[in-house]
């Protein structure tokens, strides 16, 4: 049985830390190991402990006010760090073999999009480590029902699925916030949404010098063809099983585990 993780994704205050807590407490309400990864030095502990917490080897807090760095400049400063010494995730993951890793990560899209720190982290974690790995990356349903801040929510997805070359699931969070009923119709459309539908919609209500752009960023998001969205309802076991099923599937997890021995049968006759 080989060990298997989700790289949790997204931009800063979409639900990230809240959707790792979900799956920690529905893994362990089916008797399923996991372990909590925690990557963003500027994180705590919510509803359970991390397992492994880059904070034992560099905090944000105290980082930047060593190095006299903001949070930005600071955040980089600490996954340098981590990647010079990446002897110590080998350590801390070293002693789970067989298991399931749920990884918290920061939201500032500067870590993969403007410098190859987690690209790098990931090439380590899959073939230093073999760790099977995907992307969830979550983006808030009450943010992307604007269909200008869909296509900025679709480009930066875009971007994380090229960049780090994984198996990716999009996810829409927050999904039971979503209280207005106008709000809920809408939002169906953007969970399997057509682009060029969506961009005749955004056209309607922007400034025509704009619109050559949006055909050019609706074309460029049709062309590619991957971008779909999952629902989440954190606290809704059933939307998180949905989506483990998903994770599941794309991490082989339940093809590497070992098979199990049939229960005894019970004597009709004892019965």
């Amino acid at each position: 049985m080989s060990r298997v993780g989700v790289l949790v994704l997204g931009p800063a205050g979409v639900g990230k830390t809240t959707f790792c807590n979900s799956l920690v407490n529905y893994m362990q309400q089916n008797s399923r190991r996991c372990n909590l990864i925690n990557l963003d030095p500027a994180a705590e502990p919510r509803d359970y402990e991390f397992t492994i917490d880059i904070k034992d080897l560099i905090s944000l807090d105290d980082c930047m006010d060593e190095m006299n760095l903001g949070p930005n400049g600071g955040l980089i400063y600490c996954f340098e760090y981590l990647l010079e010494n990446l002897d110590w995730l080998d350590e801390e993951i070293g002693d789970y073999n067989d298991e399931f890793f749920i990884i918290d990560l920061p939201g500032q899209i500067e870590l993969y999009n403007h410098y190859n720190l987690i690209p790098r982290l990931v090439n380590y974690l899959k073939y230093q480590l073999n760790i099977n790995l995907c992307v969830s990356y979550l983006l808030e349903s009450s943010f992307v029902i604007d269909e200008s801040k869909f296509f900025s929510g679709c480009l930066s997805a875009m971007s994380a699925m090229i960049l780090l070359e994984l198996p990716h699931i999009n996810i829409l969070s927050k999904v039971d916030l979503v209280k207005n009923e106008y709000s809920k119709k809408k939002l169906k459309k953007f969970l399997n949404p057509d682009p060029l539908i969506l961009n005749d919609d955004l056209n309607r209500t922007t400034n025509p010098k704009y619109h050559n752009l949006n055909n050019r960023i609706s074309n460029l998001v049709d062309d590619f063809g991957m971008v779909q969205f999952l629902p989440l309802e954190a606290g809704n076991p059933d939307s998180v099983r949905v989506i483990l099923s998903y994770i599941d599937d794309i991490t082989q997890w339940s093809e590497g585990q070992e098979p199990k021995e049939p229960k005894d049968q019970i004597e009709i006759d004892d019965l």
